[in-house]
């Protein structure tokens, strides 16, 4: 389950950020082809916080689309899943976005 070392990836860089000062929420965008299970993420995080000054926070997930152009025909689509195939029906398909995972805020209390 690498969603264990993301969250304590997560936890890592806030802890960087906010220090000792306790933090009641964390804000995540994970793209919807990053390979990440959000249930399992949360959980991890319960695990992976513990202890520290985020223990407790709330863990709001916002998952992304992901987006692709097609090589063959130029069009710009919208992807929920990692099968990369457009419309058109080519495979030929440049991935824009749809893998990232970010922190986008943090509330400390």
């Amino acid at each position: 389950m690498h969603e264990l070392a993301v969250a304590e990836s997560v936890v890592s860089s806030v802890l960087e950020r906010t220090g000792d000062r306790r933090v009641s929420v964390v804000r995540l965008s994970i793209g919807r082809l990053a390979g990440v299970v959000p249930d399992a993420l949360s959980f991890c995080f319960e695990l992976a916080s513990g202890g520290t000054p985020l223990q407790g926070a709330s863990l709001e997930i916002s998952e992304a689309h992901g987006r692709a152009r097609c090589r063959s025909c130029e069009s710009d689509f919208d992807l929920d899943d990692p099968i990369l195939l457009c419309d058109c029906g080519s495979a030929d398909v440049l991935l824009l976005s749809g893998r990232e995972l970010s922190v986008t805020s943090v509330e400390v209390a």
